[in-house]
């Protein structure tokens, strides 16, 4: 079970109000490309699971890495996102080769790919995989420091939809009462303004819509 605090904030000032204020705590930033398998009949997105390809780096024919994901059940309350995920690394030259025939993700050697074909009965011959699309996302990795909710990490993403872009701070934990908290109080410390997330980046995506 994966626990996030996902908070949302308005616009690009407030991210870059945000992005200048952690901008000592940097770790990394991550250029994200996030694409999505289902089979024709969307059997996956009706049984609110979703599975990802996710391809790191800015040049889209040689990324570094790619890693699989399964995530089911996805539910957000208050801010605080629980799903239920399984991932796992991808050769990044398969996956582009996925990229360019979805059907060949059903032959990968994956635990992922053995258990969707279990559960839901896609990746066969009678339900293909198919892509559904994605989108891009430019991730900023930072580390909070003494005094401050030492050791958590936090994601400052800027996703980037055909039909517009979401920015959210996000903060996986196994403590998200605390880490809300925390969050909560170097937002206000920043004067970024932020709401709680309501739905997640595959819900937008799905939706062809910016989502609350």
């Amino acid at each position: 079970m994966e626990v996030e605090i996902k908070l949302r904030l308005p616009d690009a000032a407030a991210h870059g109000r945000l992005s200048a204020f952690l901008a000592p705590r940097l770790l990394r930033t991550d250029a994200q490309r996030n694409v999505f398998f289902d089979a024709p009949a969307r059997p996956l997105a009706a049984a609110t699971a979703a599975l990802r390809v996710r391809l790191y780096g800015p040049d889209d024919r040689a990324p570094s890495r790619a890693v699989l994901a399964l995530k089911r059940r996805a539910r957000i309350d208050a801010g605080v996102s629980r799903v239920e995920e399984v991932e796992e690394p991808l050769d990044p030259a398969l996956a582009l080769a996925c990229l360019d025939d979805p059907a060949r993700l059903g032959a990968v050697d994956s635990p992922i790919v053995r258990l969707v074909s279990d559960e839901y009965g896609v990746g066969g011959d009678r339900a293909p995989f198919v892509c559904l699309g994605g989108f891009r996302n430019t991730r900023g990795v930072y580390e909070l420091g003494e005094g401050e909710g030492q050791g958590l990490v936090l994601e400052l993403d800027e996703t980037h939809f055909d039909f517009g872009t979401n920015y959210e701070l996000e903060c996986e934990t196994a403590e998200p009462d605390q880490a809300k908290e925390v969050l909560e109080r170097l937002l206000t410390v920043a004067g970024v303004p932020y709401e709680y997330s309501r739905s997640n980046k595959f819900a937008c995506f799905m939706a062809g819509k910016l989502l609350p």
